[in-house]
């Protein structure tokens, strides 16, 4: 078969894929995921239902492809927004508070139950990793260079980052985004790690010298 037929196949092939996509995520954002069936995603998408079970067999594998594409896209857009600077903690801010918009603009998928589907798609977990490591590694960049406190472990601080940033999906407004960035980001500055150092340790026994003054303070003595 020709070389150029093979690619008109595959082009052919991958519009309708993204044609099935889309459909199915706009009926989910617009009806919920109960709206979701087979007849309705071939009529959104403009094909018919037998080409439809050509390329999936059933709404949930279609969800799974069409998460799998968006977790691409978010992933590729993080490395993205990673690389405009050179900074250790400009990069490190506009990767967090890029990931906190994104998922405050997707928290719409836990309210239509399509959270609940794809939790069980191993693709979560693949993607979680690499968010993981690629906020790590900017958190072990910036504790380098003095942005970022170095008395806890980057892998630490990076769980802590995308726990904190986890919140974003529940928030009213995007300002609220931001100033969840802004307290997030606090956390893990070098002054927080001073700040701890400085405070009282509340489990620490009293000061030696108060407990001998209060012993020998009038009338503190028992009488015989």
């Amino acid at each position: 078969m020709p070389k150029l037929w093979n690619e008109t196949i595959d082009a052919h092939r991958a519009a309708v894929r993204t044609a099935v996509l889309d459909a199915t995520a706009a009926l989910v954002a617009e009806h919920g995921l109960a709206s979701v069936t087979m007849s309705r995603i071939a009529q959104d998408s403009g094909i018919g239902r037998a080409t439809l079970y050509k390329y999936f067999p059933d709404v949930e594998s279609i969800l799974r492809a069409w998460h799998e594409r968006q977790i691409g896209h978010h992933l590729q857009h993080l490395v993205e927004v990673r690389d405009r600077s050179s900074d250790a903690g400009e990069r490190l801010e506009a990767v967090l508070r890029a990931f906190a918009l994104m998922t405050h603009d997707t928290s719409s998928h836990h309210a239509s139950g399509l959270a609940a589907v794809l939790h069980r798609d191993p693709q979560v977990v693949k993607a979680h990793s690499r968010l993981h490591t690629l906020i790590e590694d900017l958190l072990a960049d910036g504790a380098q260079q003095g942005s970022v406190r170095s008395d806890v472990a980057p892998g630490e601080l990076a769980s802590y980052c995308l726990h904190a940033l986890a919140a974003a999906g529940h928030l009213s407004s995007r300002a609220a985004v931001h100033r969840l960035v802004t307290v997030t980001l606090a956390g893990v500055h070098p002054a927080a790690a001073s700040e701890r150092d400085a405070a009282p340790d509340p489990h620490a026994p009293a000061h030696p010298r108060r407990h001998a003054e209060h012993q020998s303070a009038p009338g503190s003595q028992p009488h015989g």
